[in-house]
């Protein structure tokens, strides 16, 4: 009888387990195995070349504007995503009017097309007819070509995710939120804390465990994101809002140079694993109050 279920149970894990194998692991095995190898050209076939493209890759100066730039990216987006998304989450966790409205207005970036997104802010960047501009004319000042020049071409970037992620973020903060028991906020009511007291002992331990999930998406799209770019300054100018991703793609189907967009990709995974391990390990205790 155990046998038969342990059978039923390996059959319902198949379709999911093939797919995870076809789809994540044989390609992340393939591709750090390409990682060694040149990349064919025409009737040349590739060659083993150990660690040359690592090489290449740190003496690579594109390679390391680009990290500085994914670095400065992931600094402002995880935590902005998350202060943000937290403030509106306790902001709709409480009887108001409109409540529904307000809702729905802060969740609806996330549902539009990533692409449909980097259009509308497109819009907002416009030199001189954008709304940014137009505001800023009201006061006087001069039009700025937001994603045109290389001291603010990454900022506007950066606005734009923060913009399209932290309603979605918003919606896991406002989960945790309703788990909270009533009778604590009863209970510190009667006592005479105050809502920042009651937010610092109460509310932010018990929602650590949606606060350690939200990090690690955050700082997943954060190295992942490869759409805004392409869109709105193809990281341009002069490289100023290239990230990591964009310059692999960049690589592996512009110059169709598959090796050395391998081992970026190598790169990457690398520095997923070690943030998101590093983040389960280093909050663990704060999570399960050990």
């Amino acid at each position: 009888m155990i046998k038969r279920e342990w059978i039923h149970a390996w059959l319902l894990l198949l379709p999911a387990l093939v797919l995870l194998f076809g789809f994540t692991h044989i390609p992340a095995v393939q591709t750090f195995i390409d990682s060694f190898w040149s990349t064919p050209r025409g009737r040349r076939p590739s060659t083993f070349v150990g660690w040359d493209n690592y090489a290449r890759m740190t003496a690579d100066p594109v390679f390391l504007r680009v990290m500085t730039n994914n670095l400065i990216y992931a600094a402002i987006t995880i935590p902005a995503s998350i202060a943000i998304s937290l403030w509106m989450a306790l902001f709709v966790h409480r009887r108001i009017m409109g409540l529904g409205f307000l809702r729905m207005a802060y969740f609806t970036p996330t549902v539009l097309p990533l692409i449909a997104v980097a259009n509308i802010w497109l819009f907002f960047y416009l030199p001189g007819f954008g709304l940014f501009d137009q505001i800023r004319g009201l006061f006087g000042l001069r039009p700025v070509n937001w994603i045109g020049q290389p001291s603010t071409a990454l900022y506007s970037i950066t606005a734009v995710t923060v913009w399209n992620q932290a309603g979605f973020f918003m919606i896991f903060f406002l989960a945790a939120l309703q788990t909270i028991p009533e009778n604590l906020r009863e209970a510190a009511a009667l006592e005479g804390t105050s809502r920042w007291t009651f937010f610092w002992r109460v509310t932010w331990p018990l929602i650590m465990p949606t606060t350690l999930f939200v990090s690690v998406n955050a700082t997943i799209n954060a190295f992942r994101m490869v759409d805004h770019v392409f869109v709105m300054t193809q990281g341009g100018p002069n490289n100023a809002s290239a990230l990591l991703l964009y310059y692999i793609y960049d690589q592996g189907f512009r110059f169709w140079d598959t090796a050395y967009a391998a081992t970026l990709t190598v790169v990457m995974v690398v520095i997923l694993a070690i943030i998101g391990i590093g983040q389960f390990f280093l909050l663990d205790r704060r999570v399960h109050y050990r």
